[in-house]
């Protein structure tokens, strides 16, 4: 196997995602984690561009990027009560079990592969009229429903910062 500038792209894409991702679950605060859910996202449209596929990664990085973010924020600052909302003690041993079993999970999936024996597809490019078409037609249902379920997320969070009605 030759290393190729590709090659090496994607291993400091990967890196950055990976140490991004890590930014998320350890960071303390909320913008801390969501800064690094940003450059975990951006890193994974990254990812996109080296595999030639330019709308998916400017979908990444507008949607995901951008508009979740933002909106994700906004739904926990506002939803915040003062108090710390952190992992509790007694909930600590089962969320470090949960993470253990999980790192062993995909340690073991990914020892396991054989990666030079999978097919590859080959890569093409998809014309912006088929997304387009496939988006206004078979999946016009399930993105105004997540849309629907962000709005109604966003509402529900404003109502209870505005009240103070917050568990």
């Amino acid at each position: 196997m030759s290393f190729d500038g590709a090659l090496v792209a994607f291993g400091i894409v990967a890196a950055v995602a990976i140490v991004a991702s890590l930014g998320v679950v350890l960071a303390r605060s909320v913008v801390s984690a969501a800064v690094s859910l940003v450059i975990s996202l951006m890193a994974v449209a990254g990812v996109y561009v080296l595999l030639l596929a330019d709308f998916l990664a400017l979908v990444q990085v507008l949607i995901y990027g951008g508009a979740v973010t933002i909106l994700l924020l906004f739904a926990l600052m506002l939803s915040r009560t003062g108090r710390d909302s952190g992992l509790t003690t007694r909930h600590r041993p089962i969320a470090t079990v949960a993470g253990l079993a999980t790192a062993i999970f995909l340690g073991w999936a990914i020892v396991a592969t054989n990666w030079f024996a999978l097919p590859y597809a080959q890569l093409q490019r998809v014309e912006l009229p088929i997304i387009g078409t496939a988006l206004f037609s078979t999946w016009a249902l399930p993105f105004e429903v997540v849309s629907l379920v962000l709005l109604v997320a966003l509402i529900g969070a404003a109502v209870i910062a505005r009240t103070g009605d917050a568990p």
